[in-house]
């Protein structure tokens, strides 16, 4: 979805969140909005980057050991449950990272 300047709305909010993080340093909120470009805009750049830029906040936030036991608790439960492993997630927690 585009405006008139031909920049996308997509693009727009991914601004919003950026300004958010790195220049008003409100973690919380940019954490929010990259979440929201993610769930809005799964198949754009921005979402893309929104990602990433998710990735940052946790790796500042967390404790990289409690990063780790949560990723292996995700990885295990995916194991029990047998699930393939190319199956994208529906749930609100595929977000979360």
């Amino acid at each position: 979805m585009k405006n008139r300047n031909n920049v996308t709305v997509a693009g727009q909010d991914y601004t919003k969140a950026h300004d958010m993080h790195y220049k008003m340093k409100d973690l919380p909120k940019a954490f929010k909005l990259y979440r929201g470009i993610i769930a809005d805009y799964p198949e754009t750049e921005e979402a893309g980057y929104s990602l990433s830029q998710v990735q940052n906040i946790v790796n500042a936030v967390v404790p990289k050991q409690e990063v780790m036991d949560a990723l292996v608790a995700l990885t295990l439960a995916h194991f029990e449950q047998d699930v393939p492993p190319d199956v994208k997630s529906t749930s609100d927690a595929s977000l979360a990272l």
